[in-house]
């Protein structure tokens, strides 16, 4: 009877052990094991896809909307009367969340790339699902609060489509290593024809993506229409406080063209400009009139109004993070701001050579000054001494009392068809961006309608406009759209079909020499058997260690008794050290 004792030798897997001792908390060899996941981890390998899935999604939603962060306060505020950046918690554990899932998602893939199975530890599967469920919590409120802002995805994506079409034929390309491994195993099941088949259409879904893309900035750059104006919106907000003074200073000194402002009738008839329905948020009426806070601007009177402070609730709540970027001057000045006028404003515009663009808030059917509203406003324009031909009304009510309002250029929020606009008498359009498509807006434009979009804050928007041919835009932060000198990116339809079928073709060209490697890896290990693969893997060259320990196992069973009749055999070419009775 012969019996053989195997010394293997193994050698450190230091990755191995971090990445599986990251996952799954087995940092020890036996703890291993490279046998097939289970259903329940492959389970949990699908759940922790999703959640990046849509941490992604979620990810990729607030940093276009950006361009909306004080729309998305001025929403929460009007819902819980307090104001805060409700943005800040929300991208912070955005940023959080996403890191974690993307690092559990990398290690995951490190995994199934070195042969490991999956197992996630407990602790992570917690951490996964309270991540999704945050996320989830967080898509249903944004739905709630600010729903209308979901259409800033589709805008978007004129501009990042073909970024994005790139860097999905990136990701599909090198997935393809672990669907490759897959699908040419000696085992056959549906399943595996499944995910083959799953993979190859949303390649080639991904591949042929670019004929539904609407581009703008793919164009001939000698067709690119000059660069559109920039209008004030409440002047220049994100350094100044909103509708003020000082705001609409700061908004002339950045180069605007025009000076845009929100018009409240207080019940004297006095034209004010005020964004809220309350005096709460902008000025101190909390402190001055603590019993009215919550009352309607425009049932207070003009003295009672110009008695508060329109400045000081910017030094304190700094809406924008620019306070610290103020001198000590500006401060004073801006501490010290009251609420402006119309007539101040116009009087602003007029000696800076500019014009305006007036959001009249119709007063309610009680106010005193409900029928002559259109009146009131009408003689602050004649007393500011600007020239009525530079001022344009945006009511937010519907039409009935356009006609009444002669001599000032009209204008209307809605996307009207254009035989409703010459029967309007309506000469421009003030347009939210998601509203202003590239066919309608070359349409207007042709049929001599001016168009003004808002707001427009960021610069891969005001780009995207641009190459639409928008004649002007309507922006809080003037001072980031006049450095931006040209579109940021402008291509040429040749030169983007180029890129995009090269990129494909270079795409599938991987793609099937990454199946045909595998399929020649797998045919070479399986011409192996396993009792070769075994001794293949633990051959080494002898080291000094290796012989120590060989030669102590030796004189450890001489110790214990061996006769001298017995046969000490070594294998020394196989690694391997036994005896022999």
């Amino acid at each position: 009877m012969v019996k053989h004792q195997p010394l293997q030798v193994y050698e450190k897997q230091v990755f191995v052990s971090f990445v599986t001792g990251i996952y799954g908390c087995r940092w020890k060899r036996y703890q291993r094991s490279q046998d097939d996941s289970s259903r329940w981890e492959c389970a949990w390998f699908i759940i922790l896809c999703s959640s990046f899935l849509l941490l992604l999604f979620w990810a990729y939603f607030w940093l276009v909307a950006q361009n909306d962060f004080n729309e998305f306060n001025w929403s929460v505020y009007n819902r819980s009367g307090e104001w805060r950046d409700e943005t800040i918690p929300v991208l912070a554990s955005t940023t959080v969340g996403f890191s974690y899932i993307t690092f559990l998602l990398i290690l995951a893939l490190f995994h199934i790339t070195l042969g490991q199975q999956l197992n996630l530890y407990w602790v992570h599967k917690i951490g996964v699902l309270a991540t999704l469920l945050t996320t989830i919590s967080g898509v249903v409120s944004v739905d709630d609060i600010w729903g209308d802002e979901w259409d800033i995805l589709l805008v978007s994506l004129q501009s990042t489509a073909p970024f994005l079409h790139i860097g999905a034929l990136a990701t599909l390309t090198a997935f393809s290593w672990l669907v490759a491994g897959y699908v040419v195993r000696r085992e056959r099941s549906n399943f595996q024809v499944l995910v083959l088949l799953s993979y190859i259409i949303i390649l080639l879904a991904v591949n042929l993506a670019p004929l539904t893309f609407t581009c703008p900035c793919i164009m001939d750059r000698h067709s690119l229409k000059p660069r559109p104006d920039i209008i004030g919106r409440r002047g220049a907000p994100m350094l100044a406080p909103e509708n003020t003074m000082v705001s609409f200073n700061r908004a002339l000194q950045h180069g605007v063209s025009s000076l845009e402002a929100d018009v409240t009738i207080s019940v004297d008839g006095v034209p004010f400009l005020m964004r809220d329905r309350t005096l709460r948020r902008t000025t101190d009426v909390g402190k001055v009139f603590p019993a009215r806070q919550f009352d309607d601007a425009s049932f207070f009177n003009w003295t009672e109004i110009r008695s508060l402070n329109a400045g000081q609730w910017f030094l304190e709540s700094d809406p924008y993070w620019t306070v610290e970027t103020l001198t000590a001057r500006d401060r004073s000045r801006i501490g010290n701001q009251t609420v402006c006028s119309l007539v101040e404003m116009l009087r602003l515009a007029a000696r800076a050579n500019s014009s305006a663009l007036l959001n009249v808030h119709r007063p309610r059917p009680e106010h005193p000054r409900y029928r002559s509203w259109f009146m009131d406003t009408l003689w602050a324009v004649q007393k500011a001494g600007i020239s009525q031909k530079r001022v344009r009304t945006v009511t937010w009510t519907p039409d009935t009392d356009r006609g009444r309002v002669r001599g000032l250029q009209q204008s209307t929020s809605e996307r009207l068809s254009l035989a409703e606009i010459r029967q309007r008498g309506i000469t421009s359009l003030t347009l939210h961006y998601s509203k202003a498509n590239h066919k309608d807006i070359q349409e207007y434009l042709i049929n001599n309608v001016s168009v003004t979009v808002y707001p427009v804050n960021e610069p891969w928007l005001y780009s995207i406009l641009w190459c639409s041919g928008v004649p002007s835009v309507s922006s809080d932060a003037p001072q980031v759209l006049r450095k931006v000198p040209y579109p940021i990116w402008l291509m040429s339809r040749n030169a983007y079909r180029f890129i995009w079928i090269t990129s494909d073709l270079v795409s599938l060209a991987v793609v099937v020499g990454i199946f045909c490697f595998q399929k020649w890896r797998m045919s070479g290990m399986q011409n192996y058997n396993p009792e070769q693969i075994m001794l293949s893997a633990v051959a080494r060259r002898s080291s000094r260690d290796v012989n120590i320990m060989k030669e102590r196992l030796i004189f450890s069973e001489l110790n214990n008794g061996l006769s001298s009749t017995e046969d000490l055999c070594l294998y020394p070419e196989n690694g391997h050290a036994g005896y022999s009775h």
